[in-house]
């Protein structure tokens, strides 16, 4: 039995395998993940209804389970930012998150990096999270 609150098998298996610099996106549900993903990422669907599990709810467990170096969002030029995205910003201070265009995220996403795609039935347009893993302080293992 596991320790830890993130217990999907897929996702857990995916986290292991990545390192420092991997990247984890966190689609909404209007991605393309079928063709907006890196070739080595996994990509496990959470998407059972609209709104049923979205992109915070998600990164808030990620949050606990991996560190996280930055993050890239995508949002449309020449409009406000939408409010997911000041969501993101919040939870994840101090590491930085760059706005990226819609284009220029799917290609971030398409980096052979991605380790790891999670789609959620997230209904917010613009929902959509990058992130980079970082690395665990010095420290912060504590052995038996």
């Amino acid at each position: 039995m596991l320790l830890t609150e993130l217990t999907h098998p897929g996702i857990l298996e995916a986290l292991a395998g990545a390192g420092h610099g991997a990247r984890v996106l966190l689609a909404d549900g209007h991605y393309p993940a079928g063709t907006a993903t890196g070739p080595h990422a996994r990509i496990v669907h959470l998407n059972l209804a609209p709104g049923t599990v979205d992109v915070t709810t998600v990164l808030d467990v990620l949050l606990r389970a991996v560190p996280v170096e930055s993050a890239q969002v995508m949002a449309p030029e020449g409009e406000p930012e939408p409010p997911a995205i000041a969501e993101y910003r919040a939870k994840l201070a101090p590491a930085p998150v760059h706005t990226l265009t819609r284009f220029d995220f799917y290609d971030a996403a398409r980096s052979p990096d991605l380790a790891l795609a999670i789609v959620t039935a997230d209904i917010r347009t613009y929902a959509n999270l990058l992130l980079t893993i970082g690395v665990r302080a010095e420290g912060t293992l504590t052995p038996r």
